[in-house]
């Protein structure tokens, strides 16, 4: 698998993969969270490529002081197979060529198998709780 920013031709099918790996909610549209990302200086979307197919992502950012993941997806045919691990592994490369010292991440706290993933490549509980509000008509 090679990783690179994700191509223009494959934005249609990270989308894809972030909805069949049900990494999307009706209240965060991907495309523009995509299109965001690959705009902003500070952000980007890996892309996992084999033989010209995209097999996996993950948006990488920062603020200036911690890098931030999301959207990690690996197609499901493909999983448990190591390519989520590369895909962290380029992520913290990607941070820390920046000069950010910390990577952060969300998950949801009923997917405990993705906690257990996260807590392989040792990642651990930051010991935080997010608060949101939502500044649009959302309710959710």
């Amino acid at each position: 698998m090679k990783i690179e920013p994700l191509p223009p031709r494959l934005y249609r099918d990270a989308i894809t993969l972030w909805r069949v790996t049900g990494l999307t909610r009706p209240w965060n549209d991907p495309e523009t969270d995509l299109r965001t990302a690959m705009a902003g200086p500070a952000s980007t979307v890996l892309a996992g490529i084999d033989d010209r197919t995209l097999v996996a992502t993950a948006m990488v950012g920062h603020d200036g002081h911690r890098g931030w993941v999301y959207y990690l997806a690996v197609e499901p045919s493909r999983q448990a197979g190591g390519l989520g691990r590369q895909m962290m592994r380029a992520c913290e490369q990607w941070v820390r060529a920046r000069g950010i010292s910390k990577l952060q991440l969300m998950v949801r706290t009923e997917n405990q198998a993705v906690i257990d993933f996260y807590a392989t490549l040792g990642y651990t509980d930051a010991k935080v709780v997010v608060l949101g509000r939502r500044l649009d008509e959302r309710t959710t």
